[in-house]
């Protein structure tokens, strides 16, 4: 059965939802149907099957079974495989789990069964990556705390009490030694770097390069008007409520349907859009200025080695 043969690890809310649909759209490239299936950042035994990780938290269960929001779990290998088997003669074969930049693990569990595989990371400034990450929590019914500053005084003990990933907001900016990992296991041609701001300036230029980076027609151009998956908070405590409705009933929706499938790929995302559209507002409040420069001069010893690891200038993040 096919493997994929790219990946999109990351980093959370930094344009990864656009690009893979921006990806999608191309002829020669398939794209796992269920967008997140967050299979590598798992350890896998020597019968091919996941071992999960539990972790503390507020609210239910946070047992990775059923945590995010695009809860597609796999047992094993060939669970896994079958998200791919509607690959006929696409050049290129990805997927797009954006824990993979984060868990340590993951780029040697991608290099084992998938040796010659190209990565492609999507990073944002970790400053105002966080403070959307942040939001998406609140949104989604898990952040108990509605104060981010408060949120980012708890994390270290949220990371000693075992909480999910999800409420590392800060941690999870450090890109330097999340992407280290993986050149120290991927030779450097095989791993592309881009960065959301290029993504949200030119949209189209952007997404040409991530095709030649996969060896397939760079002439195509896809439909990049629409944005997937953007900063937004509830309207009021009637949107919170249905949010968390949407986030407990998807779950089973996609229980019932295939997620190989076409169905569960576009009509997951309808109903998602439309509970979006009817629930939340699109502008979120801005990052109070002094606490985001707070966090930037946090970044600044990681951003300035990251940027001789990508080799790529990154001043405009420390501004």
């Amino acid at each position: 059965m096919t493997m994929p043969n790219f990946f999109i690890i990351g980093a959370q809310k930094a344009g990864t939802t656009s690009l893979y649909h921006y990806l999608d759209q191309h002829p020669q490239i398939y794209m796992s149907p269920a967008k997140e299936p967050f299979f590598f950042n798992h350890e896998i035994n020597s019968n091919g099957e996941l071992v999960r990780e539990k972790f503390g938290g507020p609210g239910r269960s946070w047992n990775p079974v059923k945590f995010t929001d695009n809860p597609v779990r796999f047992s094993n290998l060939e669970e896994y495989r079958a998200l791919f088997e509607g690959v006929t003669d696409e050049k290129a074969i990805g997927e797009a789990s954006v824990l993979y930049l984060y868990t340590p693990g993951t780029a040697e569990r991608i290099k084992k069964y998938v040796p010659e595989a190209k990565v492609i990371a999507l990073l944002r400034n970790p400053a105002d990556r966080a403070y959307s990450a942040f939001l998406n929590a609140v949104r989604g019914g898990r952040e108990p705390l509605s104060d981010f500053a408060q949120a980012l005084r708890e994390e270290d003990a949220r990371i000693r009490d075992n909480w999910h990933y999800v409420y590392r907001y800060r941690d999870r900016g450090l890109y330097y030694g999340q992407l280290k990992r993986y050149y120290e296991v991927f030779d450097r041609e095989k791993i592309g770097v881009w960065l959301y701001e290029d993504l949200s300036a030119d949209p189209s230029r952007m997404v040409q390069s991530v095709f030649r980076f996969l060896g397939v027609d760079e002439a195509f151009v896809p439909d990049t008007s629409s944005k997937h998956n953007p900063g937004s908070v509830p309207k009021n405590e009637v949107g919170r409520q249905v949010i968390r409705f949407m986030n407990t009933a998807l779950p089973v929706v996609r229980k019932i349907i295939p997620p190989a499938s076409k169905v569960y790929r576009e009509d997951t995302l309808r109903l998602h859009k439309i509970v979006q559209k009817r629930a939340l507002i699109d502008e979120s409040p801005p990052l109070d200025p002094e606490l985001r420069a707070e966090l930037i001069e946090f970044y600044r010893e990681d951003i300035l080695k990251l940027e001789d690891l990508i080799g790529q200038d990154l001043s405009l993040w420390l501004r």
